[in-house]
């Protein structure tokens, strides 16, 4: 899986530019308008881990995926993204507005500990349908954060916490969407097709990606944010294979890959597949083809 997008690798693929005052002492707070998108334009969100908060209000129909759910935005949704939650946002129409604020967690230094709202762990509630009116009154929480961001107040950011924290009690006093429990799929089946995902990712290796960095069943759930038991039972169930037989298959194919169509030596091979020590490697080839790496390489 690719590694945690830190706020300043936001703004540069959102915009192309990084703030000058992003790394200030007070943390950092922007808000910014959903743009529309553009024919042919719409790129997802790619899954990942994101080191900074969002809170979004999305207009237009969308799919917001998580580790064992996918949820289905039909008209209109206010969403909470914290760091601790991979995701992935999906776009399925080209109308589509709405705001967006991202802030990250020294904004709040001393103003209050955001995990202790429902809205930011992991077992929390994350996505609230709105209606009509319930978008209007958040709309007009943005409308304030935009115009308070651009005031010349000297406390302006005290202000814009309080907006947050206007949001965010507003977004808690709603009764979770009925409609969720409509939406929910196969969850092992979901887990076992990212699993497979952030594994396919790491392959192939070339001189641009020398290293796999997910190896174990642990680190593949941490990536998930679920426990590693609850993979291993997700995968067993839908694939019949358990999550190690499933990830020294890629690996074995790769290093055979390597061995045939590379000038990589053994040590080379043996370090972009994880390896801490050659032998470790040589071993686990011998096991799985019952000849050394160099002897395979020479066949």
């Amino acid at each position: 899986m690719d590694k945690v997008e830190n706020i300043e690798e936001f703004y540069k693929r959102k915009f192309d530019w990084i703030p000058e005052n992003i790394n200030n002492e007070i943390g950092h707070f922007n808000v910014f308008k959903v743009e529309p998108i553009k024919e042919g334009k719409a790129q997802p969100v790619p899954y990942k881990r994101r080191d900074f908060f969002k809170i979004t209000l999305m207009i237009g129909a969308s799919k917001i995926h998580y580790a064992d759910k996918v949820i289905n935005i039909q008209k209109q949704a206010l969403v909470f993204s914290d760091p601790q939650i991979p995701y992935k946002w999906e776009y399925t129409e080209s109308m589509r507005s709405g705001c967006y604020c991202v802030f990250n967690k020294p904004f709040f230094h001393q103003f209050g500990d955001l995990k202790q709202y429902s809205v930011f762990q992991p077992n929390g509630m994350h996505v609230f349908d709105l209606t009509d009116e319930q978008v209007e009154k958040a709309r007009s929480i943005y409308e304030q954060m935009f115009e308070e961001i651009s005031s010349d107040y000297i406390h302006k950011y005290d202000v814009l916490r309080n907006l947050v924290f206007e949001l965010l009690h507003f977004a808690m006093k709603m009764q979770p969407s009925m409609n969720l429990d409509n939406q929910k799929i196969n969850a092992n089946k979901r887990i076992s097709f990212l699993f497979m995902e952030l594994l396919e990712r790491q392959f192939p290796i070339d001189d641009t990606h020398q290293k796999i960095s997910l190896r174990s069943a642990s680190d593949f759930a941490d990536q998930l944010n679920i426990h590693v038991n609850h993979l291993n039972r997700a995968v067993k169930e839908t694939t019949q294979k358990t999550t190690s037989q499933i990830i020294a298959e890629h690996i074995l194919q790769e290093s055979k890959i390597l061995l045939k169509h590379s000038t990589w030596n053994v040590y080379e091979i043996a370090y972009a597949l994880g390896f801490s020590e050659v032998n470790h490697f040589n071993n686990f080839f011998k096991k799985h083809i019952q000849l050394s790496p160099l002897k395979f390489r020479n066949v």
